[in-house]
């Protein structure tokens, strides 16, 4: 394992959080967005995306052997197959015939509830590289 094992993996998961705070924004910035893509004649509003992430770990025998480290990455983006909600509002230029718009399938709580966890989890890792990254200044300090 290199002496910068550390640092690596707590990049790697500061990126994945980066990003998975992006996709939570994202959600919240178009929670009202009833029109978002354009399909069949039709608009439709936006759709919760959800960010899938995975450890970046090989797994060839020889990693195993060696206990080979190397953090996590984004997978991919998905987007959230819960229905759309329909709100009862016939002065909206967006409604149907019969009065209701199509709402997008984002709930505020649960995105920041989503927001919250992901940014203790950046903090986490900022002081886990933090304290890598002291222990390797130390470790310089020893030798002289």
């Amino acid at each position: 394992m290199s002496i910068f094992q550390s640092l690596t993996i707590s990049g790697s998961a500061l990126t994945a959080n980066r990003l998975k705070l992006d996709v939570v924004s994202s959600n919240i910035a178009n929670a009202n967005t009833t029109r978002s893509e354009y399909i069949n004649g039709e608009w439709v509003p936006y759709r919760r995306k959800m960010a899938v992430v995975a450890s970046s770990q090989t797994s060839t025998f020889a990693s195993h052997l060696q206990n080979e480290l190397s953090g996590v990455h984004v997978t991919k983006i998905v987007e959230d197959t819960t229905p759309f909600q329909a709100v009862y509002d016939p002065s909206n230029p967006d409604s149907n015939e019969q009065g209701y718009v199509m709402t997008p399938n984002v709930d505020v709580t649960k995105e920041m509830v989503d927001l919250m966890s992901t940014s203790r989890a950046y903090e986490a890792n900022v002081t886990a590289f933090n304290a890598g990254k002291s222990m390797l200044l130390k470790a310089l300090e020893i030798g002289r």
